[in-house]
C-alpha cells in the first residue's frame, strides 16, 4: 500500500495527530510505502513517525499567518488566501498532475484541502484527518467579506470531495461536512523519566510549535518548583533549565514533568490528559477551536485557566497548588489512532485494493 499524507506545518499539532495513525496503520500493514509532504523538518516528522517514509518538503497550505502563537496576522492571512485562490482550477490540475505521477493508493491530508481537490480530480480515493478544517475557521473570520464566498465555497467542495473527514475528539462541530466520521482521542503514550531533580517539581513552559515566548526570566522563584524552557529562550532565571538537555522526545517530557504551562492546541491537551499531567493554559483570543479542546480537557484531565496578566508576571504558585492537591481523573484512552488505520484500511479495500499487507 502507498500512502501520500500531507501534514500542515502550522505548529507541530497536525503531525501529533497524524504520527500515531500512521504508526497504527505501519503495525497493520507492514508493506507499508509512506510518502510524506510538510513543510516540517524531516528529523521532527522522523521524532513521532515510525515507520520509514520518503519525505517531500513542501507545504500545500498556511492556515493562518501568525504574528505568535497566539495572535493571528488577519490582513496578512487574508491577501494570503485570495492569492492561493487567484486561480485554483489551475491550483487543483497541477495537484491532480502531481499526486498522479506518484500514483498512492490514498491520499491522507491533515489538513490541507489542496491535496484532497487534486486526488478527487485524479479518481484518488481521499481522507482528512483532524480536530478542525480551514473552512470552518475561515468562515468564523471572513465569512461576512464580500470576496470570502467563493473562496470558501472551493474549500467547502475540496472537504466534502474526501470519503470520509475523519474527526478525531475533541474537534470542533463540522456541521458543514457530511462525510465527517467521528473517532476517539489521538495521542502518544509517553514514558516517564526520572529527570534528576530530587524533590523539585518540574513544570514545562511550552506554547506549542509555534514560537511564543514568555517572560520567565522575570518571574519570581518558587521554592522546589523548576521551569523547564526551550534552550534558544537562553533564560537566565536560576531555576530555569533547557528541557532539550534531558535528551527526551516532547512526549515524554510531558509525562515526565508535574504540569505544563501552554495553550490551548489538540497534541498537548490530549497528550497531557493521556499522559496524567496537570494543565496551566492561557486561553487564545477569539481562536474558535479552543472551546472543544478546553470543556474535554476540563472533564478528562487536570487542567486551569490563567489570566493573561498572571502568566506574564509569574503568578503562577496558587494555581499550581491547586492542580497539586486535586486527585487525578483516570486517564482517558487514546483509541481514535487505530480507528483512523482502520478507516484508511478501509477506504483503500473498497478502491478495489487489498486491505491488508499490500
Amino acid at each position: 500500500m502507498h500512502l501520500f499524507v500531507d501534514i500542515s506545518s502550522h505548529g507541530f499539532g497536525h503531525l501529533s495527530i497524524a504520527a500515531p495513525a500512521l504508526n497504527a496503520l505501519a503495525d497493520a500493514c507492514p508493506k507499508l510505502r509512506l510518502t510524506v509532504r510538510s513543510g516540517l523538518p524531516a528529523s521532527k516528522l522522523a521524532q513521532r513517525i515510525r515507520p520509514e517514509f520518503e519525505h517531500i518538503a513542501a507545504s500545500s497550505d498556511f492556515g493562518y499567518v501568525m504574528h505568535d502563537a497566539l495572535r493571528i496576522d488577519f490582513a496578512a492571512t487574508a491577501t494570503a488566501y485570495r492569492q492561493a485562490h487567484a486561480d485554483w482550477p489551475q491550483r487543483v490540475l497541477d495537484e491532480a498532475r502531481f499526486l498522479e505521477i506518484r500514483r498512492p493508493d490514498v491520499v491522507l491530508s491533515n489538513v490541507a484541502y489542496l491535496p484532497l481537490a487534486g486526488a478527487a480530480l485524479a479518481g484518488i480515493p481521499a481522507l482528512s484527518i483532524c480536530s478542525l478544517n480551514w473552512a470552518e475557521l475561515f468562515a468564523h473570520y471572513f465569512g461576512r467579506e464580500a470576496w470570502a464566498a467563493a473562496i470558501h465555497a472551493q474549500m467547502l467542495a475540496a472537504y466534502r470531495g474526501a470519503a470520509h473527514f475523519i474527526r478525531i475528539t475533541p474537534a470542533m462541530p463540522m456541521r458543514d461536512l457530511p462525510n465527517a466520521v467521528d473517532v476517539g482521542p489521538i495521542a502518544a503514550i509517553g514514558q516517564r523519566h526520572d529527570l534528576g531533580l530530587g524533590q523539585d517539581k518540574a513544570v514545562l513552559v511550552a506554547l506549542g510549535g509555534i514560537d511564543h515566548r514568555l517572560p520567565v526570566d522575570h518571574w519570581p522563584r518558587l521554592p522546589g518548583v523548576r521551569w523547564l524552557v526551550a534552550g534558544h529562550w537562553q533564560c537566565t532565571h536560576p531555576d530555569a533549565l533547557a528541557y532539550e538537555a534531558f535528551g527526551l522526545s516532547f512526549t515524554d517530557l510531558i509525562a515526565s514533568v508535574d504540569a505544563i504551562v501552554t495553550k490551548p492546541g489538540y497534541g498537548t491537551f490530549t497528550e497531557a490528559a493521556c499522559n496524567g499531567t496537570p494543565v496551566l493554559y492561557l486561553r487564545r483570543d477569539d481562536w474558535p477551536e479552543q472551546d472543544c479542546l478546553i470543556d474535554w480537557l476540563a472533564s478528562q484531565g487536570l487542567a486551569l485557566e490563567m489570566p493573561a496578566a498572571d502568566l506574564e508576571a509569574g503568578h503562577l504558585a496558587g494555581a499550581l497548588s491547586t492542580l497539586w492537591c486535586r486527585p487525578p481523573p483516570p486517564r482517558p484512552r487514546p483509541d481514535g489512532a487505530q480507528c483512523a488505520a482502520e478507516i484508511i484500511l478501509k477506504t483503500r479495500s473498497s478502491a478495489g485494493m487489498p486491505a491488508i499487507g499490500g
